[in-house]
């Protein structure tokens, strides 16, 4: 079933239209979710509570890496994708190469994009923003899971 949330960045803007057509209020969000820990489910469902259909883009390797270091993602791309998509609160998951989701954000045009407490509005990527205010969606951030980061994880992990 997970597998099926899964799409491709391609066939991404047919999936979003089915949604709208269905009536569905998106909401988007994206990050690594490299390893993931209950702050992100905790993060992930609500996110889902702030709309109908919830799209979640991961970055890709490559990108991770880029964010990351070298040493990360510690999962690849197709298992992280899987690993969120297993989630009931995720209805669809896509896969993007680029370290910014603008793309993404254009694909989806969600009537709701969330990050975590760790960002402000002013913080996000001007580029993202202004994809966001150029097609008209709610920036909402979410609070904090205090306590749970992927980074702290591996350190912890790595230092035993």
């Amino acid at each position: 079933m997970s597998r099926k949330k899964i799409v491709s960045l391609e066939k991404l803007p047919q999936r979003v239209k089915e949604l709208r057509g269905a009536g569905k209020k998106i909401v988007a969000t994206n990050g690594c979710f490299d390893l993931l820990h209950v702050g992100h489910v905790r993060y992930l469902n609500g996110a889902r509570e702030l709309g109908d259909a919830l799209i979640v883009g991961i970055n890709g390797d490559e990108s991770v890496r880029a964010l990351k270091g070298s040493e990360r993602p510690v999962n690849n791309q197709n298992d992280r994708a899987e690993i969120v998509a297993a989630l009931e609160s995720v209805d669809l998951v896509t896969i993007f190469p680029e370290a910014r989701a603008t793309r993404f954000l254009e694909l989806v045009a969600p009537d709701i994009y969330v990050k975590g407490g760790d960002y402000k509005t002013e913080t996000l990527d001007s580029e993202e923003r202004a994809v966001l205010k150029k097609i008209g969606a709610k920036i909402d951030i979410l609070p904090l899971q205090s306590g749970y980061s992927t980074s702290e994880l591996l350190a912890r992990l790595t230092k035993k």
